[in-house]
């Protein structure tokens, strides 16, 4: 084809669209109206205004873009393609000549093994910034990318060194802005006045169900502006200076995010389906494909074409400026390294996704005593022991610090004014908590972020996709059970256990003491590849003392020997986690007045001792020895291959109540008694 500058444009445009619709009518599955809708979107942002270089697509000081509206998915596959990002070979992190998205990969979108799944999967190719299904959980991402820049830019930003200008750039839909996590992450950013952020809302009026008037009639701008964001309208996706003026008026607001609402019609092009709910979820079909080609003055039997000039059109733009900015964000680094070595140090073990080199000798070791901490302030003060060794250790709570003890000592607190500290106030906002802190993970800090255990019930979804991206997010999660009294069955978590526990890739860790609260942290700092909660008590545990029970090391397993029976030959397994583990040690004392020999194991982590060898699993808990009792204050859910066809559960079954937890533990027969008596009933039932 030979085109004018001008036309070059709208070929680029209707490559964007052509392609996403043959995807989604190939694989017979997907979503084709928000591409062709936002293929002017996509293309004046990509080619004119992103900071990012195809060959390099992990360059740390790259623009995110997110695909909040991840069913659009196949508008992000063929960006990726037509820009020319490239694959990184996983061994060395370095870019290949191989392209991220082949034209192959496309024709097999949603098919098995492909890198083009329904909706953008992390990990499955360079360019996708973060896994988006759930509508609400890339803009929520978002929040904490641009966190995480404006921190690195005011810890490592110099003089002549402008490492970190990331913005990030989040496509989004209606879905995006209905759901709750949505509204909490606007609230949040507007409070925090990230300039580095830019949302662009596709206001097609159109949902699964129809009209967006069924159920969505708020003044978007209104709302936004009302949280402290700068609205922007372009009332045509099609109209490219609108959408340059609207980019540009982001670029030079400098004191509040910004949100682009931009009037497009789904499915734009498509004579039948255009601006229905028909173009949303389904393939357009096979003559109303042909009918939009015709629309688009494309040849109606091509399929999957990409034009050269597009291609070369792309590389341009987008290839060449993104080389130029890499070249000069290396020079800037190699300056920082000769004028500030330590801080490109700590730079390098960021982007490496290490830690400081002796970060681990400032665990705190803590002495034996009987009446002990909670685990919630024995945490708290290993997290104050961490944070001056690890700087980029970040996080905070969902307005409940001074009872999760999260609140680091002089680290500063982040905030419009104060970009360095390190303390982030999330407000009464859980779920964009954790998606915050996701997005932070994957701009290479190491978050955590702080509730009660019970409001996991408002974290799981982002919870859930951290351990779908393997980030190595740190939840801290106190007030684990009944333990906490008073408050009431409302705030008692009981079921939690077995459902964070259910989250593949989620490693669940609860200590029984102090030293096992430090060897948490070890472990999930050191070892984790993926996130990690941290379930702590509101109540006082004993410190137990380890010369004559085993050491708290054995947490890094997931379950290890406590107390063994004084010959090594018990006749019964008590197995406790947490706050029940020092029930199940007075229990053992009484067993053995009665001349039964047990065994005391805790278990902080299924996960860990799952991945233990088999020999050690058995040594631990030997298969001859069926008699069993685990003690939880929580559900039994979960507990099935360890209790055996013998074992007895001492735990809940319903929900809690409002009193002091010693009358509580008493009430619910969480004591040395109940253990007792149901070991003499195991043993009973395997005789």
């Amino acid at each position: 084809m030979s085109v004018t500058a001008q036309s070059l444009e709208q070929l680029a445009i209707n490559t964007i669209r052509t392609l996403s619709m043959d995807g989604v009518q190939k694989a017979n599955s997907g979503h084709p109206g928000t591409p062709m809708a936002l293929a002017p979107v996509a293309y004046v942002l990509w080619t004119e205004f992103l900071r990012y270089d195809p060959q390099h697509p992990r360059w740390p000081g790259r623009d995110r873009f997110i695909l909040s509206c991840g069913h659009a998915s196949m508008l992000l596959y063929s960006m990726l393609h037509l820009a020319g990002v490239r694959k990184v070979n996983p061994a060395t992190g370095e870019p290949t000549d191989e392209l991220a998205i082949r034209l192959d990969d496309i024709k097999r979108f949603r098919q098995l093994h492909s890198p083009c799944a329904g909706h953008p999967e992390y990990g499955e190719a360079e360019g996708i910034e973060t896994t988006t299904g759930p509508l609400g959980q890339g803009v929520g991402n978002s929040v904490g990318m641009a966190i995480a820049g404006q921190w690195l830019a005011a810890r490592y930003n110099r003089p002549g060194c402008t490492l970190f200008p990331f913005r990030v750039f989040a496509l989004c839909s209606d879905g995006d802005l209905m759901e709750g996590v949505g509204a909490e992450a606007a609230s949040l950013a507007g409070h925090l006045r990230l300039n580095n952020l830019c949302w662009i809302y596709d206001d097609n009026h159109i949902t699964i169900e129809g009209s967006t008037e069924l159920a969505f009639s708020e003044d978007v701008a209104g709302r936004f502006e009302a949280l402290g964001w700068r609205a922007v309208r372009v009332a045509d996706a099609n109209d490219l200076e609108a959408l340059r003026a609207a980019l540009r008026q982001f670029e030079q607001t400098d004191d509040r995010p910004t949100i682009i609402i931009v009037r497009s019609i789904i499915g734009y092009g498509a004579p039948n389906k255009a601006n229905t709910h028909a173009a949303h979820g389904a393939p357009l079909g096979e003559e109303e494909v042909r009918l939009a080609k015709r629309f688009y003055g494309w040849p109606e039997d091509e399929t999957f074409l990409v034009p050269q000039q597009v291609l070369e059109h792309f590389q341009a733009t987008l290839g060449q400026r993104g080389a130029e900015l890499y070249s000069q964000w290396q020079h800037d680094f190699q300056r920082l390294a000769a004028e500030h070595p330590e801080a490109a140090r700590e730079l390098e073990t960021i982007f490496q996704g290490g830690l400081p080199a002796g970060w681990q000798e400032a665990l705190p070791r803590f002495a034996p005593d009987a009446k002990g901490m909670a685990t919630r302030v024995s945490s708290g003060k290993v997290l104050q022991a961490l944070a001056p060794r690890i700087p980029w250790l970040i996080g905070g709570s969902a307005d409940l610090a001074p009872s999760t003890m999260t609140l680091l000592d002089n680290q500063g607190h982040f905030s419009a004014q104060d970009r360095a500290g390190r303390n982030l106030h999330f407000g009464v906002r859980e779920h964009a908590m954790a998606a915050a802190c996701n997005g932070m993970a994957l701009a290479g800090l190491r978050p955590y972020g702080a509730t009660f255990f019970v409001f996991t019930d408002y974290m799981r979804p982002a919870m859930r996709l951290s351990a779908m991206m393997r980030q190595r997010v740190l939840f801290i999660l106190t007030h684990d059970s009944i333990g906490l009294g008073e408050d009431g069955p409302t705030h008692q978590p009981i079921e939690h256990l077995a459902a964070c526990r259910a989250i593949p890739g989620m490693v669940v860790i609860r200590p029984a003491d102090a030293n096992e609260v430090a060897e948490a942290y070890r472990w999930a700092l050191q070892s984790a590849r993926g996130p990690v909660a941290l379930v702590l008590t509101r109540q006082n545990v004993p410190t137990l003392d380890r010369s004559s029970l085993g050491a708290a090391e054995g947490l890094q397993k997931g379950a290890y020997v406590l107390a063994d029976a004084p010959d090594g030959k018990p006749q019964v397994i008590l197995i406790g986690t947490g706050s029940e583990v020092h029930i199940c040690l007075a229990a053992q004392q009484v067993l053995l007045s009665q001349g039964i020999a047990a065994r005391v194991v805790s278990m902080p982590s299924m996960e860990l001792f799952e991945q233990q060898p088999e020999d050690y699993r058995q040594q631990v808990l030997p298969p001859n020895i069926p008699a069993r009792v685990v003690v939880e204050a929580g559900v039994r859910q979960g507990w099935e291959p360890y209790l055996g066809r013998h074992g007895r559960f001492v735990g809940l079954s319903g929900f809690g109540a409002s009193a002091p937890y010693t009358e509580l533990y008493r009430h619910f027969g969480l004591t040395p008694e109940r253990v007792v008596q149901e070991a003499l009933a195991a043993l009973e039932a395997v005789r």
